[in-house]
């Protein structure tokens, strides 16, 4: 009963793509997520390393953890700065994971703990991200500051009584189509509640290629845009024969983002989308919505 919900889900979601990309939809509605389903989530992160990661640093070799800015601890991954000396220095760091994907459901739960490194950018007060559909870190000089990417963005109260949303969109580097039209924004808004302290929370993107993407919030449905492709600012020392604006982006790496801020990361885990869906394959799949022909097997491996 569960897998036959999640194709329901799926397959709404993807009509959803076409209602937006043609303009007849822009509200943001509440979808109610149902648990996972043993068997159909891949976890990245193992609990014991990062084993599969590669890490970005502002400033350094793609490689160079830095500082050990990531590191894991009692199954978590850490992002921290006790090992940082002098200014920030816009020491913005990512964690890669090292394979890439086009059509997926990822879900992350995260906390912020702690205070930032005193000379990081105030912006960066409880402020985070995961980057989707990121260009390869092996692509990016040792001086560009942010990914080519969309981000997931991760934020948490600071003052009561004012709002703070996360699951927010920010495009370093990157355009998306919001309410039928480019939006120039750098950053577009969600509709989740604001959440504060160091509680966790669970954060999920569902990637539809170069055509949906939906970011949900402890179950909620909070955003929703289309078309991301290369295009606007914020990113600086690229190499020019990368940022090709207005090229759409179909797939790209999923990374997580130090800003100067501690946080947490306890669960990250994706549902691959595409695959083989032809069902005389030996690994033919129900929980792929994109079909890939060329992933399918037709004789048992030895």
């Amino acid at each position: 009963m569960k897998s036959t919900v999640f194709r329901f889900l799926y397959k709404l979601i993807i009509v959803s793509a076409f209602i937006f990309v043609f303009g007849q939809c822009s509200s943001v509605k509440s979808v109610p997520q149902s648990n996972s389903v043993h068997g159909e989530w891949e976890p990245l992160f193992n609990g014991k390393d990062l084993k599969g990661w590669t890490a970005k640093v502002h400033h350094y070799d793609v490689g160079d953890n830095f500082g050990n800015t990531f590191r894991v601890e009692d199954g978590i991954i850490k992002v921290r700065y006790d090992q940082y000396e002098g200014d920030f220095n816009d020491r913005f760091s990512h964690l890669y994971y090292d394979k890439p994907f086009s059509y997926y459901h990822l879900v992350v739960e995260y906390r912020f703990v702690g205070k930032p490194y005193p000379s990081a950018p105030s912006y960066t007060i409880e402020n985070s991200g995961v980057m989707l559909h990121s260009q390869d870190p092996r692509t990016m000089p040792k001086e560009q500051n942010w990914p080519i990417s969309v981000e997931l963005q991760l934020l948490a109260g600071i003052k009561e009584g004012e709002s703070r949303p996360t699951g927010n969109m920010c495009s370093p580097g990157t355009d998306v189509v919001y309410e039928g039209k480019i939006d120039p924004r750098h950053c577009i808004n969600s509709t989740s509640k604001t959440y504060f302290g160091d509680q966790w929370v669970r954060a999920e993107a569902i990637v539809l290629g170069d055509s949906l993407i939906t970011h949900i919030i402890n179950r909620d449905t909070v955003l929703r845009y289309t078309r991301p492709q290369i295009g606007g600012g914020v990113v600086e020392g690229y190499d020019p024969a990368i940022k090709r604006d207005g090229k759409l982006l179909k797939e790209g790496f999923i990374a997580l983002q130090s800003e100067g801020q501690p946080i947490d990361f306890r669960k990250v885990e994706i549902k691959n989308l595409r695959g083989c869906m032809d069902p005389k394959a030996f690994n033919y799949s129900k929980q792929f919505i994109k079909s890939d022909p060329s992933a399918c097997i037709f004789t048992p491996s030895n």
